[in-house]
């Protein structure tokens, strides 16, 4: 069964696709894009599956 980890990303209108890009490099997927605290500002959800370390 895979586990996963999981992150909430602060995402700026004027930038996310180049903040959702670095996260996708590094192994993250996008699960959910919700409203943030302002109107300017939105909150991403991503998930990875968690690596064993040897």
């Amino acid at each position: 069964m895979t586990k996963w980890e999981y992150a909430t990303v602060p995402l700026l209108v004027h930038a996310t696709k180049q903040i959702l890009d670095t996260w996708g490099d590094d192994g993250w997927e996008l699960v959910q894009v919700v409203p943030g605290p302002n109107p300017d500002q939105l909150v991403a959800y991503l998930k990875r599956p968690k690596t064993t370390e040897s």
